[in-house]
Parts: C-alpha cells; sequence; structure tokens
C-alpha cells in the first residue's frame, strides 16, 4: 500500500503518535476517467498520488491537484480538503456588493447560493483519503496543522511564511522569526518605559538638571506655559528637554540657573499611542531621527517615555544601525555601502519569514533616508527650503521589495527658481542609477520637466489630467496619487494632495469608471491553471505567471479606485488605504484583511524571485518551482483577484474576460 509521505506539508509537522494515527485512518482510493467524487465522499482529506483531479464550482473550473506522475518539476504532490467551503468567496464577493449599494443585510440568502465544490478525475487517478474527523483531531492539537489547513487565507500564509524560515521543525527555538514577527507586533508598553518627570517651561535649566540627575535620566518633559492641568487636556503638547540641550545652553554661555528651559526645549514632540505596536515605534524613530518617544494612554495622558536603546535590546533589530550608516555618509561611495546593507537587510528578513508588510515598509523608510541625503549631497540649503522631493509608484507607496525603477518628482515653491535645478535633477537621477535604483522607462522622474514644476503649475496639470480622457493621464494621475514625501517643504505636496481632492470633485461623474477599468485590462489568470495541466512537458518558462499583471497592479489600483471614489488622499500605501476604506464602510474588515494578505502574498513571491535570480526586474514565477503549499495559496490568492475585479465589474458596471 502506498505511503504518505511524511516530508511533506502538512504532514511534515506531525509528532510520532499524530502519524500514527493518521495511518491507522489512512486508506487508497482508485477513481477513473471523468468519475466524480460523490457526495458522500466529501468529508475526507485527499492526497493526489498519481493522476490528476480538477475541482469544479458549479461546473466551472477552479483548480487542479497533480499526483507525481505529472510533478516532474514540482516538489510534492498536491493534496486537498474536499469539505473546504467556496462560502467564504462567495459570501465576500456578495457582501461587498451590497455595501456599495447601501444594502448590506443578513445572510439568509447566502446558504442558498453555495454549494459544495465538485471533484472530477481527469485520468485514471490514484489517491489517500484520509478520515476528515482524524485530520480535525490534529489540527485541534496541533497549531501548525491548524493555519496550514485553515479556510482562512490569513492563517495559511502564516503558515507559509514559518515554513520559508524553517520554524516548523523547531518551534521552541530561541531564535524564532516568528517570535521576532511577534515582539514587533506587540504593543509599545510591552516595553519597560522609562518614568515620567516634568518640569514647567518657566523653570530654569539648573532645576531640569537637578530632576535629571535625582532621577537618573537624560531627558525630562517640559510642560508648556499656559498649559492647563486637568482631565480633559491632552499631554501631545508637552516638550522635551535633553542633556544635550543643556549642554548646548552652556556651550552658548547661558546661565543654567536663570536660563528657562522653553528656550532649549523642543516642543512638537512626535509621541506614540501606548495601544500601538513596536513596529510602529521603530519605523517612527527611525524615519525622524529620534531617540524617545512619549506614550499617551486613551485619555491624552503620558504613561511613559519609550527609550531607543530599551526598545532596540528588546528586539534585537538592526536596521537602526543602516540609518546610522546612511546618515553618517559623506558622498556617493559611502552612501553606496547603506544601500548595499539594505539589500542584505531585505535578504534577510525574508528569510527569516518576517511579514512582506514590515519589511517593505521598512525598506520605503531607509530608502527615503538614502535619497534625501543624496539630495542633501547635490543641492544647496535654499533649494532644500524651496522645494519637495517625492517619490511614487511602488516607493511612495511602501510596497517595494528590491530597488525598483525610479518614479520621483520635484514640486517647487511659486515664484522660486534657481538656475541649476535642472541640472541637480539630473544629477540626483544618475547618482540613484549608479545606486542601483534603475532610471524609469516611463520618464516618470524630476529629469522631466512634466515632473519638475512649480505648485501651480503642478496643479493646473493635475485639473487637466482629470479632465482628459488620454489612458496616458489615468497613469499620471496614479503616480501622483502615490506620491510620498522624501524631503524638503512637506507643506507643497499637501497642497497637491488638497489639490487633486478639489480637481477630483470638479471632475466628471463618470472619470472613475474610467479610471477602474485599468484595473481589468489583464485576462483572467485562473483559465492558466486549465492550459498548464496537460503541457507538463513542456518548458516550464512558456507557463510563467506575472505576478504583476495577474495579482499586484489588479489589487493596488482597484484599492487605488475606491479610495478615489471617497476622496480619501491622505496616505497612499494600500494598507492605510484599505483602513480609511473600512472606516469609511466601504469595504468589510474581512475583505480588506483578505486583500492586504493577498497582496503581501504576491510581493513576497515575487521577491522570492528576485533573490534565486538576482533579478531585481523579477515580475513571472514558475508554477513548476513551487511547493504544493505554495502552489495551493497561489490559486487562492489569483481566486481572491478575480472576485475583487468582479466587485469592481459590479461597482462601475465595466466588462472584462
Amino acid at each position: 500500500m502506498p505511503h504518505l509521505n511524511f516530508t511533506q506539508p502538512p504532514f511534515d509537522v506531525l509528532s510520532a503518535a499524530e502519524r500514527q494515527s493518521i495511518k491507522k485512518n489512512t486508506q487508497v482510493r482508485y477513481l477513473a476517467k471523468d468519475e466524480m467524487l460523490s457526495a458522500d465522499d466529501l468529508q475526507y482529506f485527499y492526497v493526489v498520488l498519481k493522476g490528476h483531479i480538477e475541482q469544479l464550482l458549479d461546473g466551472n473550473f477552479t483548480a487542479s491537484y497533480l499526483g507525481s506522475n505529472h510533478t516532474e518539476h514540482l516538489n510534492s504532490n498536491d493534496w486537498f480538503d474536499s469539505r473546504r467551503s467556496p462560502k467564504s468567496l462567495i459570501e465576500n464577493s456578495l457582501k461587498e456588493g451590497k455595501i456599495q449599494e447601501g444594502r448590506l443585510q443578513g445572510d439568509k440568502n447566502l446558504d442558498s447560493q453555495v454549494t459544495s465544490y465538485q471533484f472530477c478525475a481527469v485520468e485514471d487517478t490514484l489517491l489517500l483519503q484520509v478520515t476528515g474527523t482524524t485530520v480535525d483531531k490534529i489540527s485541534a492539537q496541533n497549531y501548525l496543522v491548524r493555519q496550514l489547513l485553515s479556510e482562512s487565507l490569513p492563517e495559511r500564509l502564516k503558515a507559509l511564511q514559518l515554513r520559508r524560515s524553517g520554524q516548523h521543525l523547531d518551534a521552541t527555538s530561541s531564535d524564532d522569526p516568528q517570535e521576532v514577527q511577534q515582539i514587533m507586533l506587540q504593543s509599545v508598553i510591552d516595553i519597560t518605559l522609562l518614568p515620567v518627570h516634568i518640569v514647567d517651561a518657566d523653570n530654569s535649566l539648573y532645576q531640569a538638571a537637578r530632576t535629571m540627575t535625582d532621577a537618573g535620566l537624560k531627558h525630562v518633559l517640559v510642560r508648556p506655559t499656559g498649559h492647563v492641568t486637568d482631565i480633559n487636556r491632552s499631554d501631545r503638547t508637552l516638550g522635551i528637554l535633553t542633556d544635550n540641550d543643556i549642554c548646548r545652553a552652556v556651550s552658548d554661555q547661558q546661565n543654567p540657573a536663570i536660563t528657562p528651559c522653553q528656550n532649549y526645549a523642543s516642543f512638537n514632540l512626535k509621541t506614540i499611542d501606548a495601544d500601538d505596536e513596536i513596529g510602529d515605534a521603530l519605523l517612527t524613530m527611525t524615519r525622524y531621527r529620534i531617540h524617545r518617544l512619549p506614550v499617551i494612554d486613551t485619555h491624552g495622558k503620558v504613561i511613559g517615555v519609550l527609550g531607543q536603546s530599551d526598545m532596540l535590546a528588546h528586539i534585537g533589530h538592526h536596521s537602526q544601525l543602516i540609518s546610522i550608516e546612511i546618515e553618517q555618509a559623506t558622498d556617493l561611495p559611502s552612501l553606496a555601502t547603506a544601500v548595499e546593507l539594505i539589500g542584505r537587510y531585505i535578504r534577510a528578513q525574508h528569510q527569516n519569514g518576517i511579514k512582506m508588510g514590515n519589511i517593505s515598509r521598512m525598506v520605503q523608510t531607509l530608502n527615503a533616508q538614502v535619497f534625501t541625503k543624496l539630495w542633501q549631497l547635490i543641492v544647496p540649503n535654499d533649494v532644500m527650503e524651496n522645494t519637495c522631493v517625492i517619490v511614487m509608484g511602488s516607493e511612495g507607496r511602501g510596497e517595494q521589495i528590491m530597488r525598483t525603477d525610479q518614479d520621483n518628482a520635484l514640486i517647487i515653491r511659486d515664484g522660486y527658481d534657481h538656475p541649476e535645478l535642472a541640472q541637480f535633477a539630473d544629477t540626483f537621477n544618475q547618482h540613484l542609477a549608479d545606486l542601483g535604483y534603475p532610471l524609469c522607462d516611463g520618464n516618470i522622474m524630476m529629469t522631466n520637466p512634466m515632473w519638475r514644476q512649480p505648485l501651480k503649475q503642478f496643479k493646473a496639470q493635475i485639473s487637466l489630467w482629470f479632465k482628459n480622457t488620454d489612458p496616458m493621464h489615468g497613469i499620471y494621475l496614479s503616480a501622483i496619487f502615490d506620491g510620498e514625501y522624501v524631503c524638503g517643504d512637506e507643506s507643497l505636496l499637501i497642497q497637491v494632495r488638497e489639490h487633486l481632492k478639489t480637481a477630483h470633485r470638479q471632475s466628471d461623474l463618470m472619470f472613475v469608471r474610467q479610471f477602474a477599468r485599468a484595473a481589468l485590462q489583464f485576462g483572467d489568470v485562473s483559465q492558466w491553471w486549465q492550459k498548464f495541466v496537460p503541457l507538463l512537458g513542456g518548458k516550464p518558462s512558456a507557463y510563467t505567471i506575472d505576478l504583476k499583471k495577474a495579482g499586484i497592479f489588479p489589487l493596488v489600483h482597484g484599492i487605488r479606485t475606491l479610495a478615489l471614489e471617497n476622496d480619501l488622499f491622505t496616505e497612499p500605501s494600500s494598507k492605510d488605504r484599505l483602513k480609511a476604506l473600512v472606516q469609511a464602510r466601504a469595504l468589510t474588515q474581512e475583505r480588506a484583511d483578505t486583500l492586504l494578505e493577498a497582496l503581501e502574498f504576491f510581493m513576497a513571491q515575487r521577491l522570492s524571485v528576485a533573490l534565486l535570480t538576482d533579478n531585481k526586474h523579477a515580475k513571472e514565477v514558475d508554477p513548476t518551482t513551487l511547493s504544493a503549499l505554495e502552489r495551493d495559496l497561489l490559486k487562492e490568492c489569483l481566486a481572491v483577484v478575480k472576485s475583487f475585479k468582479g466587485q469592481l465589474n459590479r461597482q462601475y458596471q465595466l466588462e472584462f474576460g
């Protein structure tokens, strides 16, 4: 009798006792060509030993599962749980349609629309049939199996992250990358906070220094003049005074005994909420180059101060070291060294199983520091003060993986001019290319005069894009819509975003419909699986999937379109847009979570290709190189894309194949 392969998922995480239980409750099942699994058979977990099974929904093809005779290039026999219901996918699609129509109701009509999957043998097929109750019992005791077999896409993606890191082999390892990720998701109050000591702004520097010494601290918080202490007053208006500030006062030959704290304290503090994640605190410190964050509770009161050294000791993270390397760079070669460290950071984080979103957002922050430092090395201070450098595309959204094509622009203050601005822009783009950030084929860079304009002209250009039906104008709007601040005068970008909102409100009512159409321009990739199966003997490279066209772009642009329709212009990232869409009741939380997980899966697969092939422009994945688990998740994520495109099609009355 054939045996289960206990070196392949989901059986490679079983204990000896669990393996024995599986063996006792497994039997071989044969299906002749065109034979279907009966309704009574839909209570088992199946492994395809040889042959080919097609999964259908109401007679329509949804997936294929292959045995070893078809897997010359594949890593394992496919498996499927015949009890898995299509209800969740249908439910999401129906719910979103009802939300957009303003009539979200109960689900009493849903069950009548949901049927079970059907399974048909395309050829003579040999299966291993495992009793469903046995699988359920093991799943209840073994969380790794439970994640692998979950109907929840986010749960199965977590299982894949664990598998990539190799931690399913030793869940108790003290170096468990999953534990690192869990730490990053902890609340900041899980770190030991520095105590709160507050002095008044008119207190002397001497009094502040005495307070620091007595408390063993290198800082005190400063209460502004006129600050009224009451239960409704927020502590976000507090300032901070550090030992460095006191040293600065002494070097200025100020008398500490009579000099008030407010003369040297810093106000407009960056703070963080007590329930925010440690990862958010790390990003804030890295982005703003600060070492202390007051922690604010739900009542607006400061409950402690998060120190950088305490946080770094807590998580053992090294991205801050790269940030320091960037800050200390004095020329292009030293900056190139820091950029190389970013590449190593990406590889290490991905290999350690860290969630894709966490990696990409940190890389966005580090890249922004590289761009800022480069601009500082090129331009004089007055150019820095009168311009705003922004990045767009995946870099602007914080969804880049390796060094993506440049998409940047320069917004110039109205009335300001410098004779060498064009030369500065050209030097900036060329130096970025030298650092490994490729030039943009579409010329969406500040070397292009269209992307290097005064604020007033930028606004006029945007208004024109909203009024014209030229397809390129939709591309340009998508770019500026994803714009994110890098350095210079941020108010210039804020004004551009405000004008985007105004210009959109003044545009034709049909504009959003036309804008949405781009998300549907690529065909339905699910049909690829049918074409792929009988051709496995051919060249694998002929059957690759374009991850960008099939997955990333439809999701990103669809989310972008929904954000545009709902006047959400503040945050360019897909994650923040989804969060805002949930708050605006344009999406359910469940739907938003699924879309984000699918997007990050495609991004992670693209990164894997880039790391394995050293192809930084990696867009395509060859399914013959994926494990059964990865193929299963790829199919499901493609199904999420198809469902989302269907939602957009109904909402904007579009048509796609």
